[in-house]
């Protein structure tokens, strides 16, 4: 009799060396599935083909897998940080968050960028460097920092003119844009200014014959007269033998009219006629009102013919001349009111208008003359005088204007860029007018709301530029 415990047979009828055998085999598939992982791992990491003697099953999954987990490696060196949480913020140097978290650094291979690839089956044309490098390839390539280069597509290519910038390289060079807006432009110009004698208000004393001077009037330079003040008394033969000639031969007309010829005061001829008498000495009187800026008689001289006696001038209104810019000088007109401040006299102010621009150009200071006609009755304001004169230029009409620092002046052509979004810039050939308070008008090109670059606009220019080279040079490589 068997005294051995009946044998124990799994439920689903298959004998215990069958179920041990299967057992192995599937920690044998376990291991070699685990072992095959982290060989997949590897080359994942390393980018090797994977071994011939793993199964067919196995190499498919692990293929599989490395396609999707496989990051391409971080390079370059950091070009700038961002928010943590997406937001568009953005600094050159470490930053930290609102609630204190620091902020993610981005490498030069992770630069995002906003070039969207071309859709609808059209052909990359070249491949161009990613940090703007006057550099392209024909074929794909990485650059010395291992960012790959940046296809450049046939509907690309008709956009010339577009310049597209990642988020990172805005911010580090400062881009900032303005809207084109309407407002009027207007600047006070400061000029520097001398008074000056009205020449219309200015009186010289002279004989039209030799005289000799008997008497002077205690009149000095500096002195007020009146009109008919008498100013000397005087004889001279032509005068005389005019006169005797005059009351020898009354009525006579040709006697009347050389008196007058010699200049004799007409009040002096008349008491001629009325005395019938030749007077020995004549008194000549001041022919006007005004100030004696000059005095050059003195008793007993001989006065020659056309010598200048005395020099009267009327300073109740006076002028103020200003030297204004070329470029200015569109702004000014007629009628313009101008405020003045003599240096002489400080804190007083003078008002008056520009009463004619001088129709010449002064080519070695590359200014006109322009004058301005002030009431001086306290006679305040004397010949000579430093005046600062102070005139309001251009239109209190709106115009469209930008910031000066938008328009980039080549002397041959006149650009803005225009910032179109999502990091697209467009320069754009614009026609300019006034300027003054840092603005420039806008007569055509753009239109009022459109964002124009203000900072960082000469960078964008000169990559536009490039840009176009570059087309250039690769549309007659291709014609070749």
């Amino acid at each position: 009799m068997d005294d051995r415990p009946p044998a124990l047979h799994p439920i689903d009828g298959t004998s215990p060396r069958s179920s041990s055998g299967k057992a192995l085999s599937v920690a044998a598939a376990f291991l070699a599935g685990a072992a095959g992982a982290a060989i997949g791992f590897h080359v994942g990491r390393s980018n090797q083909e994977l071994p011939d003697w793993l199964p067919s099953s196995v190499s498919r999954m692990l293929d599989g897998a490395s396609s999707v987990q496989r990051v391409p490696p971080i390079a370059g060196p950091v070009v700038y940080y961002r928010d943590p949480d997406g937001k568009p913020f953005y600094s050159a140097s470490p930053e930290s968050s609102a609630d204190g978290r620091p902020f993610l650094a981005v490498h030069a291979s992770e630069d995002i960028n906003f070039e969207v690839p071309a859709q609808g089956g059209k052909g990359i044309l070249y491949y161009r460097n990613p940090m703007g490098l006057p550099d392209t390839s024909p074929v794909p390539k990485k650059d010395s920092m291992g960012m790959d280069y940046l296809p450049v597509y046939a509907g690309e290519a008709a956009d010339d003119v577009v310049v597209k910038l990642s988020p990172g390289k805005i911010q580090r060079t400062g881009v900032r844009s303005e809207p084109a807006v309407r407002q009027p432009i207007a600047h006070l110009l400061h000029l520097p200014g001398t008074v000056k004698l009205d020449e219309r208000r200015i009186t010289i004393v002279s004989m039209r014959a030799d005289s000799f001077i008997e008497h002077v009037e205690n009149i000095t330079t500096g002195d007020h007269v009146k009109k008919g003040q008498p100013l000397l008394e005087l004889f001279s033969r032509d005068v005389n033998d005019a006169a005797a000639q005059l009351i020898a031969n009354p009525g006579l007309e040709g006697s009347r009219r050389r008196l007058e010829n010699l200049n004799v005061p007409a009040d002096v001829i008349a008491d001629m006629e009325r005395t019938r008498k030749v007077p020995l000495t004549i008194v000549w009187s001041a022919p006007r009102d005004g100030v004696v800026l000059e005095r050059d008689a003195t008793e007993g001289m001989k006065a020659s013919s056309g010598q200048v006696l005395f020099r009267i001038a009327d300073i109740s209104t006076i002028w103020v001349l200003a030297d204004v810019p070329e470029q200015e000088i569109a702004g000014i007109k007629p009628g313009q009111p101008v405020t003045i401040r003599a240096r002489s006299i400080p804190g007083q102010t003078f008002s008056g208008q520009v009463a004619l621009i001088y129709p010449q150009l002064n080519a070695d200071t590359r200014t006109v003359r322009v004058r301005i006609e002030l009431n001086n009755k306290d006679e305040a304001l004397l010949p000579e005088m430093y005046a600062d004169v102070d005139i309001e230029v251009g239109s209190g009409a709106p115009l469209l204007t930008v910031p000066e620092s938008a328009l980039i002046d080549t002397g041959t052509r006149q650009v803005v860029i225009l910032d179109k979004g999502n990091g697209r810039f467009e320069p754009r050939e614009v026609r300019v007018g006034r300027r003054g308070n840092n603005l420039v008008e806008i007569r055509s090109g753009i239109d009022e709301g459109d964002q124009v670059v203000i900072s960082a606009n000469f960078l964008i220019d000169a990559e536009s530029n490039l840009k176009a080279a570059l087309r250039g040079l690769n549309s007659s490589e291709g014609a070749r």
